[in-house]
């Protein structure tokens, strides 16, 4: 059953919105795409047959050139059953497919990996475990997503145990690698160490688990760990409610609640639900606290109550509207980066450490401009507030994937030696220079936030974004319309504009001198007075003025209206500058080969 609390609202802007996004054509979020060119006859008989029969040939005389001749090194299995879909819990494999075309898509946006997501229609581990393993001559590498525990532990472990590509399961081993990057440097900043460490775990699932394993394996002493689940304690003897793999994290110790463990606790890790922390159960915990509340999409205890509640301490979350994000995204595309690239048969504990202590030492650099600029903020430093890099720093990518891929290689489970200088080269290539060029314009507009004049303000489409820019801090939208028509729609569509500026044409206090600065700019090109004081029925017209006073740096127009209607009265108002005779348009056409910007002038 889904909790009340995350069933979608449909009346809710923000849940229609996500789902026109994902229902826009084509419908998802993923696409197969042709990578060769197949558009004379000459292409086809390379494509397919007779030509196709040539690698096929190689492949079966050399089964290892299959990487050489198809698509398996780049290419990765997203597999789940849909019994633990993020905090949806068991809704199905069906329902699942959603979230597992979003992990498509991070892992080629982050890593450049191509991925055929699986949905599986059973619960028998067996099931799922034979089906991995007859897709294995398919798929470079299987990513198991959104199991349930304990059958999640049982998967894996066969899969890793009988396949030779390497098998992950990110819900285990995805927070254990990135939080275990935190931990390592919150517990330095905090003048501790790990080895030292009293660390309470607040969940009992397949990645609390995993997480607590990890950090003994990073240097946390084993009887340093106090397991709960939603029962209480997991001690040494307990029987109810207990497998095989919380018994490896029994603890001696006569603590029963969660609060009688974090009596002197150093670190609390939440991997288990929203708000069953309060900032009370914080206070006896040791100085200097470290507290990660990484339940999603609502944490165990608010980022304000935590500080509050400790100022002293050090605090995460899952959430990127706070500082400190453990977000899966910084570890598994670049894993699995690194693993393909040398053909890796696993991914080992080594691979794994390698991953948290590159996030680690890599949280320690000076951060570049461009970081700094992507996420609007003029300081960012290893610190109380910064001790894991963000999820769109470009170096992750090299960092992460030449650790994996060395770690791999010097294990023995890597079948393809690299030189990793120049593989970190090729990473460098692979990635590129520079972001997608929107999100460079988003994080630039936050750095300066401007007035945006929208003459269409009665608009829904216009209203909700105008709420986005409000959100997101881009701008300060100015809205021209009837003031009671935009305030019933906004209502109407559960959104909170209150921050935007409203502009009723027909309550227009400056209406008399945008009618006289309107008359003097066009009464020598045909304009009469009268004609002027109609003016503001154009509501684009009364934007362009808008901007020519100063009163808005941006004007945003189109929506209902052809371009030549659009354009037409911002070149009527806006001179141009002195000693300039032509205007020109700007085009952005983005291509799969790159931007192309083109300016058509016309005198």
């Amino acid at each position: 059953m889904i909790p009340a609390t995350l069933v979608p609202d449909p009346m809710s802007n923000r849940n229609q919105e996500a789902l026109e996004y994902h229902a826009s054509a084509p419908a998802g979020k993923i696409a197969v795409v042709a990578t060769k060119p197949c558009q004379t006859q000459h292409d086809l008989s390379l494509a397919y047959t007779p030509g196709v029969a040539v690698p096929c040939l190689e492949i079966h005389r050399d089964p290892n050139l299959v990487y050489n001749y198809t698509s398996k090194g780049n290419l990765v299995a997203v597999i789940t059953n849909g019994t633990a879909v993020l905090g949806l819990g068991n809704i199905g494999p069906a329902a699942g497919k959603p979230v597992m075309e979003g992990k498509a898509v991070l892992f080629k946006r982050f890593a450049d990996i191509d991925v055929f997501d699986i949905e599986l229609a059973s619960e028998d581990p067996k099931e799922i475990i034979r089906a991995c393993q007859l897709l294995e001559p398919t798929f470079g590498g299987i990513n198991l997503e959104d199991i349930k525990s304990p059958e999640c532990f049982e998967i894996e472990d066969e899969l890793k145990r009988t396949l030779r590509i390497p098998v992950f399961h990110d819900d285990q081993h995805g927070t254990a690698i990135i939080s275990g990057a935190a931990l390592m440097n919150a517990v330095e900043l905090s003048g501790k160490q790990l080895e030292s460490v009293r660390l309470v775990v607040n969940g009992a699932g397949a990645s609390a688990i995993s997480c607590a394993e990890h950090y003994i394996r990073l240097g946390v002493r084993r009887e340093n760990i106090i397991l709960c689940d939603t029962k209480g304690v997991v001690y040494a003897g307990r029987e109810e409610g207990m497998n095989q793999y919380k018994r490896r994290l029994a603890a001696d110790t006569p603590a029963r609640t969660l609060s009688q463990a974090l009596h002197g606790a150093d670190v609390l890790i939440g991997l288990s639900s929203a708000n069953c922390i309060s900032g009370d159960m914080l206070q006896p915990m040791a100085a200097n606290p470290v507290v990660f509340a990484m339940a999603n999409p609502d944490p165990e205890i608010t980022y304000e109550d935590a500080v509050a509640a400790r100022p002293d301490g050090i605090m995460a979350t899952g959430r990127s509207d706070y500082p400190n994000q453990v977000n899966n995204v910084l570890g598994f595309p670049f894993i699995f980066r690194g693993a393909l690239d040398v053909r890796a048969t696993a991914i080992n504990d080594e691979m794994k450490l390698a991953a948290t202590r590159s996030l680690a030492a890599l949280a320690k650099e000076d951060v570049p401009d461009s970081v700094r600029r992507a996420y609007g903020v003029e300081a960012m430093q290893f610190g109380r507030e910064y001790i894991i890099p963000k999820p769109f720093d470009s170096r992750v990518l090299i960092w992460v994937a030449s650790a994996v891929a060395q770690a791999a290689m010097e294990t023995g489970v890597a079948q393809h030696t690299i030189e990793l200088g120049k593989y970190r080269e090729e990473l460098e290539k692979r990635l590129g220079k520079s972001r997608e060029l929107m999100r460079i314009i988003l994080h630039k507009a936050k750095r300066k936030p401007c007035r945006v004049v929208f003459p269409e303000g009665e608009e829904s489409k216009i209203l909700r974004a105008a709420q986005i820019l409000l959100d997101e801090k881009v701008a300060t939208p100015v809205l021209i319309g009837s003031r009671e028509v935009i305030n019933t729609r906004a209502s109407e569509l559960n959104l909170d504009i209150g921050d935007a500026r409203i502009v009723d044409p027909a309550a227009f206090p400056d209406l008399a001198s945008y009618v006289d600065a309107f008359y003097n700019l066009r009464q020598r090109k045909g304009l009469t007075r009268r004609e002027a004081e109609t003016f503001w029925h154009d509501r684009t017209s009364l934007a362009a003025m808008m901007v020519y006073r100063g009163e808005a740096e941006a004007l945003v127009a189109g929506l209902t209206q052809h371009y030549p209607d659009t354009i037409r009265p911002a070149l009527q108002v806006i001179p141009m500058k002195t000693g300039r005779r032509k205007v020109a348009g700007m085009y952005l056409l983005i291509t799969p080969h790159g931007k192309v910007f083109s300016w058509p002038t016309r005198r």
